[in-house]
């Protein structure tokens, strides 16, 4: 737009000025012919008037304009000079003539010019000293339109008022310039905020899209119709995104409990194979009358029991997950409660605060210490190697809530693993079926309360545990 607009400007004053050129060009031809034809005429009139008492011929020509001649250029504002018809100067309005370096002689290119041409005229046309001179070349007649003597009439262009109008009117045309320039350059200023607007909208929303988290919509108000089709495009885009997001988790579910249950099953497997070896064994060697059958029987007791502990807290562990035992909605001071699950640690820099002596809500107490316990694990598992560990509990209530904070000074939760924290089966460490946190979440939901976290680089980590009172 602005381009347009000073390439307009530019093109319209070439233009003014080429106009100036052709009109001043057109006024001084104009003029001259008419200067020229109201001299022919003033001339006729002395030839032919009553007052003339010599013979009109070209002998005569000085004598008959003697005087009137002067009168004639101070009339028409024009020196006028005549020639005999071979070219030679007869008189001139201009003073001290045989001093003065006007041509006195015609050139033989004009003579020859005004002969041969139809209107027997002619106009020389040249410049000196930077100013343009006209001169014409016209014959003068007798009654019988018999040529006497040549008519020269020199001219000097002179462009001052026209040059001053042609100054006025670009001053003029430049100040309109100006304010259309700045006109376009707002325009343009604030059409390109408009369009830009909506694209950084359209580019932040488009940075911010994730697979894994909820998207939002762009709304964009008053906006092109490119814009609004680019904009309804990407809304689509994101339909049909939440729709595959949906599928891809319920995917990503199922392969996890599929996962899960092909890990229980050689879980169990691997304490199922020295059973079996050990009761083949026994069978094979069983002999009731050795001496040391007692000794191999409390053995291959041991043995045997030492596997189903194994499979037993593997079961355990999956059906805490899948809130397999009964839970009981038992009343419990829960800062008692807390302070107990906490016994079992005995590291120094885990300290514990309550907001009271008595908190009283209802929960399972089983399920309330594997939620403390679970939580304070994690966070000692969380603090690296040469660094001073703390960890900090502290249990207070909010309006109708009980609130449970753990807080850790650990390496924190990578951005890109907070939204797998509570997932089944999800965990950094070595070890671990990676239950914990999903079983901590599920108790709470049963009861209608939450778990959440924020969570620092190298700063550590703090859950919230919430739930109602009743």
């Amino acid at each position: 737009m602005i381009l347009l607009v000073l390439l307009g400007s530019i093109l319209i004053s070439a233009v003014a000025i080429y106009q100036y050129k052709e009109q001043s060009q057109d006024y001084h031809k104009g003029r001259l012919e008419r200067k020229e034809e109201n001299i022919q005429k003033h001339h006729k009139r002395i030839l032919n008037g009553r007052q003339n008492t010599w013979e009109v011929k070209t002998e005569n020509i000085p004598l008959i304009f003697k005087e009137e001649i002067y009168n004639i250029a101070d009339i028409h504002k024009l020196q006028i000079n005549l020639y005999d018809l071979d070219g030679s100067l007869l008189i001139s309005s201009k003073a001290g003539l045989r001093s003065n370096g006007v041509d006195k002689c015609i050139k033989i290119e004009v003579l020859n010019a005004i002969s041969n041409s139809a209107t027997h005229r002619f106009v020389d046309k040249h410049k000196e000293n930077g100013e343009t001179f006209q001169s014409s070349y016209t014959y003068i007649t007798d009654q019988k339109s018999k040529p006497i003597a040549i008519l020269n009439l020199p001219y000097l262009e002179k462009d001052d008022f026209l040059s001053k109008e042609l100054q006025e009117f670009l001053q003029r045309i430049s100040v309109a310039f100006m304010v259309v320039l700045f006109t376009a350059i707002t325009i343009a200023f604030l059409l390109s905020k408009y369009i830009t607007k909506s694209l950084k909208t359209i580019s932040d929303k488009i940075n911010t899209t994730r697979l894994e988290k909820r998207n939002k919509k762009i709304d964009v108000d008053e906006t092109s119709e490119e814009i609004s089709a680019l904009v309804t495009s990407y809304n689509s885009m994101i339909d049909e995104l939440e729709e595959s997001a949906v599928q891809l988790a319920k995917s990503e579910r199922e392969q996890a409990w599929r996962e899960m249950a092909k890990q229980v099953a050689h879980e169990i497997k691997n304490p199922l194979t020295p059973m079996r070896l050990t009761v083949q064994n026994f069978q094979r060697k069983f002999n009731p009358e050795d001496e040391n059958i007692h000794l191999k029987v409390d053995e291959y007791s041991k043995t045997i029991i030492q596997q189903i502990d194994t499979m037993s807290s593997i079961a355990s562990a999956f059906s805490n997950f899948a809130k397999m035992p009964a839970q009981q909605n038992e009343t419990l001071n829960v800062v008692k409660i807390v302070k107990l699950a906490l016994d079992i640690f005995n590291e120094d820099y885990i300290f514990f605060a309550a907001d009271a002596e008595e908190i009283i809500a209802k929960f399972d107490r089983t399920q309330l210490i594997r939620v403390v316990t679970n939580l304070v694990k994690n966070g000692i598992q969380s603090i690296p190697e040469g660094k001073t560990p703390k960890i900090v509990i502290n249990v207070g209530m909010n309006h109708n809530n009980v609130v449970i904070t753990v807080a850790d000074n650990g390496s924190g939760v990578l951005e890109e693993n907070k939204e797998k924290v509570f997932e089944p089966k999800f965990t950094t460490k070595t070890s671990g079926m990676g239950l914990g946190l999903a079983m901590v979440k599920n108790m709470l939901e049963t009861y209608k309360g939450s778990i959440t976290f924020i969570s620092e680089k190298d700063r550590g980590t703090t859950f919230k545990v919430e739930f109602p009172k009743e």
